[in-house]
């Protein structure tokens, strides 16, 4: 039952203060003011008594005119303060909305670990705590292109506060399932050029986060990778032809590729049927080297990449650390954990009622250049010095296993 000012006037003080029960300075502050209006209530009844005998009936009415106007300034205050502990009382009773957080993976939860780790880690310096203040909706793709669209749907229709992903494709089925709810993506290539921002400084739309700069390390990358085996001229480019960002990476991944005199050629999949067919195309056109572009499908089947690159002793660069850590021979990027737990700063500040289309999107800050020693050694490659001593971390053990395919 909702208790009103009206319901505490037809109170006792005593039965007040019992349902009142915590609010001790309210309680006090009534308490004062009922004794005030029971003492002065006594005062004026017995000096009503003795000016009946003493004073003349003009008198008497003028003492009983401000007895009256004093209880009714005191009723007053007694009225405001019951009101202001009902206000205190009534908000109380409303339970605080939790926001819920909508996360869309590409790839399988076990492939983004570290991602969704950082990302929560993120949550954590801002005050979120998930399951307790916050609550995060989780749905993978397990890497199959074909279901994003599908669960891109279910989070709109959770009808979530915001919605973290990453990938263009991603970014797009969620634009089209709904132009309202926000959207943070962690890490992403080419955002303008694919429409997803109309700018970095002034995003527009519901869309807004963090890019990986492709079209600037894949030359950074065929440089280290030129670098280390001077002598190669034939690279195979691994990359998903499915995702509308791949033809812009090929395009900026060829200009660097003539200044350094290389020939690219192209290893594109769809799916997982075919990796194959293309390790088989990169053997008969005899590839001397690898490198991919940034992209979810890839690293959702590194391991085989990985084996076909150490079987036949192909020096490889790779666009994030999962592959060198599961045996490849060097990867150039951006700390990817570090984008994640960054992400977390732009859902904080949509939760506070900021806009998507009034955050600007962020490039990162933080790089990571990782050399496989072992593998270096297990394919007969020798690293130059001069690279070896750029490398921020040397894996000189063998490497792990992951548990993708």
């Amino acid at each position: 039952m909702l208790i009103t000012p009206v319901h505490l006037l037809e109170l006792p003080t005593q039965s007040v203060n019992l349902l009142l029960g915590s609010r001790t300075k309210e309680n006090n502050h009534l308490n004062s003011v009922c004794l005030d209006i029971r003492r002065h209530s006594i005062d004026t009844s017995t000096a009503s008594c003795v000016e009946g005998k003493e004073k003349r009936s003009g008198q008497r009415a003028m003492n009983r005119s401000k007895q009256a106007a004093m209880v009714s300034k005191l009723a007053v205050l007694l009225l405001i303060s019951w009101t202001l502990v009902f206000v205190r009382l009534a908000e109380a009773q409303q339970p605080k909305k939790v926001p819920r957080i909508g996360l869309l993976g590409v790839a399988s939860a076990s492939a983004l670990t570290g991602q969704l780790d950082a990302f929560r880690q993120g949550l954590r310096e801002l005050g979120y705590i998930e399951g307790k203040n916050i609550v995060v909706e989780y749905r993978y793709a397990d890497a199959k292109a074909d279901r994003v669209p599908e669960l891109a749907a279910e989070l709109v229709d959770l009808k979530v506060d915001v919605i973290v992903t990453y990938q263009t494709p991603s970014v797009l089925a969620l634009k089209k399932a709904s132009a309202t709810i926000p959207i943070v993506f962690a890490m992403l290539s080419f955002p303008a050029e694919s429409g997803i921002i109309a700018s970095f400084a002034r995003p527009g739309g519901n869309a807004t986060g963090l890019t990986v700069l492709s079209e600037e390390l894949n030359g950074k990358r065929l440089e280290l990778l030129k670098e280390t085996a001077p002598k190669i001229t034939r690279i195979g480019v691994l990359s998903n032809l499915a995702n509308p960002t791949q033809p812009l990476e090929w395009k900026e991944i060829q200009a660097a590729a003539q200044g350094l005199a290389l020939k690219l050629q192209s290893l594109g999949v769809r799916g997982a049927k075919d990796f194959d067919s293309v390790f088989e195309t990169a053997l008969k056109e005899r590839t001397q080297a690898l490198i991919n572009l940034p992209e979810a499908l890839l690293v959702a089947h590194l391991n085989r990449i990985v084996e076909f690159g150490a079987r036949n002793k192909l020096p490889a660069m790779y666009s994030s650390p999962e592959f060198v850590q599961a045996g490849g021979l060097m990867s150039y990027s951006p700390i990817i954990t570090d984008l994640w737990r960054r992400a977390a700063t732009y859902v904080d500040k949509i939760l506070k009622g900021a806009k998507p289309a009034d955050l600007p999107v962020e490039r990162p800050t933080k790089f990571h250049f990782l050399i496989n020693l072992k593998t270096a050694h297990e394919i007969g490659l020798m690293i130059p010095p001069n690279v070896l001593a750029r490398a921020d971390t040397v894996i000189k053990d063998a490497p792990r296993k992951t548990g993708m395919e």
